[in-house]
């Protein structure tokens, strides 16, 4: 997800960088574990405008710290390669992002020499965390962030590959299936009904200590309508009903920029639906499965979100609604950690195992499996400002160049998500947690979650 933030950093957090050291390990083992299943070949291309080839990822996350973390505090700094300042950067020397495109095209350095890099700033940040400058903060906080910088860069790579394989002929696998995801699944879906939610004034973005990125702030108030929130996920049955309806030739259902949409790319079914035989089937990481009524369905657009909402005699809910109800619910879901790398089918009706007040309305799935689209534009909240350098302190200008304005620069023409995926880590996720993309956007693990005004 194209979140490049600025993070909050409480001085009551702070961990040893002894710990932080075996964090930031633990992270990039997780990264170069997501590589094991890939040939050099999967590595080396992309098949989307919007997204990286798998070794441009690692190269990156590598980037990141040698960049924004080494660079500063390392004795005597000397890069691995002079060229990769630029070539694994988001952004090249006129501020301007690389165009994704190109970076196809970078058939070297190869992987192993991208494989080294990255063992070598393994190597020089462990020697740093172990030794560091004493009482240094900006060191704390610049590591943290590259830390949830490389988890982002974990999900955008599963999501990048995904749609690489899905190009292929062949039908590859990325891992073999999960034990019981496509199997022994409830011969009927959770009953969904509507959850009630008073309305008044709420307080919305982040509260606590710890990492935050600066598009959750500041904390403010904001008035919320009576509304009800639907208690589960839109199923792949229940959207195949509206497939099935008409849903996409109903020009009355989509708003105008999405039926442009729907009629320039001959839109007919999500993304990874093909039609075999007379029957469905859906492309997903373990490769090619029959279509399963019951999972909740993902690779969806905001365009087919809304005219969905729409054709439901429904809407998205905002933001602001999903928040005030995410932030009364633990967070406990199908996220990474769990392995399966697709959404699972509801819990059984009256689960609230992951419920924190009996006198709250429970959602399912609120958490994990797939990304919520809300109707809210991605926006400054009130009182937004990106930080700036303070001038006394030059090592503060590095924090400027690593996050200052990433988000700010981002907020135009994209919607905001919420709840994280079945390819997010756990820990990435809390209530106020806003994800992004622009509205034609359907190769993210991308969901519906319905709402109604009352």
């Amino acid at each position: 997800m194209p979140v490049h933030a600025e993070a909050g950093i409480s001085e009551t957090e702070h961990q040893s960088t002894h710990d932080l050291y075996s964090e930031f390990a633990s992270i990039r083992n997780r990264t170069i574990e997501l590589m094991g299943s890939l040939s050099t070949e999967d590595c080396c291309v992309h098949s989307l405008p919007d997204a990286s080839p798998a070794k441009w990822h690692l190269g990156h996350v590598a980037w990141f710290f040698e960049t924004f973390v080494l660079a500063p505090y390392e004795t005597a700094f000397k890069p691995f390669h002079s060229a990769f300042r630029t070539m694994f950067s988001s952004y090249n020397a006129e501020g301007e992002t690389h165009p994704d495109p190109k970076r196809g095209l970078f058939t070297r350095p190869s992987l192993s020499v991208i494989q080294d890099y990255c063992r070598n700033v393994d190597e020089r940040m462990h020697r740093l965390l172990l030794s560091p400058p004493d009482e240094d903060e900006m060191l704390y906080a610049l590591t943290v962030l590259g830390l949830n910088h490389e988890q982002q860069h974990q999900e955008l790579m599963l999501a990048d590959i995904k749609h690489l394989l899905s190009q292929n002929p062949l039908e590859p696998c990325y891992q073999l299936p999960g034990k019981g995801l496509f199997v022994n699944l409830p011969a009927t879906p959770a009953s969904m009904h509507w959850q009630d939610f008073d309305g008044g004034i709420i307080q919305v973005g982040y509260a606590g200590q710890g990492f935050c990125y600066d598009n959750e702030s500041p904390r403010h108030k904001q008035y919320l309508a009576p509304y009800r929130l639907a208690s589960r996920l839109i199923t792949n049955g229940d959207f195949l009903q509206f497939i099935e309806a008409g849903g996409y030739r109903n020009s009355g259902v989509w708003l105008s920029e999405g039926w442009d949409w729907v009629r320039s790319h001959n839109q007919r079914h999500p993304i990874y639906w093909r039609r075999n035989d007379h029957e469905w089937q859906e492309f997903t990481l373990m490769g090619m499965q029959p279509l399963q009524a019951n999972l909740p369905l993902v690779h969806v657009s905001y365009y087919e979100a809304d005219a969905y909402a729409r054709w439901a005699g429904a809407r998205l809910p905002t933001e602001a609604e999903w928040e005030n109800a995410g932030s009364r619910q633990r967070i406990d879901g199908n996220f990474a950690e769990n392995g399966h790398l697709h959404p699972a089918a509801a819990h059984p009706d009256n689960s609230h195992d992951s419920h924190d007040s009996h006198d709250s309305p429970y959602l399912a799935q609120l958490y994990g499996d797939v990304w919520e689209w809300t109707q809210s534009s991605y926006s400054p909240y009130p009182g937004y400002s990106p930080a700036k350098a303070n001038p006394s302190k030059p090592i503060s200008a590095v924090w400027d160049e690593a996050v200052g304005e990433y988000n700010s620069r981002s907020m135009v023409n994209q919607y905001v998500l919420r709840g994280g995926s079945c390819i997010t880590p756990a820990r990435r996720i809390r209530p106020s947690f806003r994800n992004f993309f622009p509205a034609r956007t359907c190769w993210q693990f991308s969901g519906i979650r319905l709402a109604r005004d009352i």
